[in-house]
């Protein structure tokens, strides 16, 4: 039995109690019948609508797969599909979070920070003991290692 059903039974036992409709009591229930079928049939359009958005949602998704498929094919997301660029490299992350992997090159990684694409969880790169003015050259020369730090992290 659905709400609007419920409700129309709760009506017919209150009438068929064959109540005095001059007492206020009486009045106050008539009340709370009348709003009890009002929100019945608000909430069995609401249902409808969910209904029919739902069925948007789903076409919506089988079109996007469709795409993707037509777009992407077989797309594996590794480097031995030849779909990389052999110059640059390439590393993979994975989220704390989520444990997705995520593929990244060196410009990326160099940011310091990304965003998960699967739970949006911000990943942060710190590579600031890497980058220190004391990392490992003895040579005892003046300039900056940091100007160089970008391309000994990478190697």
């Amino acid at each position: 039995m659905n709400l609007t059903e419920r409700i129309a039974y709760i009506r017919g036992l209150c009438e068929g109690l064959k109540l005095d409709e001059d007492k206020d009591e009486v009045k106050v229930l008539n009340a709370i019948i009348d709003l009890l079928e009002d929100m019945a049939y608000d909430v069995t359009d609401m249902e409808d609508i969910v209904d029919d958005v739902c069925d948007q949602v789903d076409e919506i998704d089988e079109d996007l797969s469709e795409l993707e498929e037509e777009v992407y094919g077989d797309y594996d997301e590794c480097d031995c599909c030849g779909d990389f660029d052999d110059d640059d490299v390439y590393y993979e992350v994975t989220c704390g979070k989520c444990g997705e992997e995520i593929t990244v090159d060196e410009d990326v990684l160099l940011e310091g920070e990304i965003v998960c694409p699967n739970c949006g969880e911000k990943l942060e790169f710190d590579f600031s003991e890497l980058m220190d003015d004391d990392w490992g050259c003895d040579c005892g020369c003046d300039h900056d290692h940091n100007d160089y730090a970008d391309e000994d992290l990478m190697s």
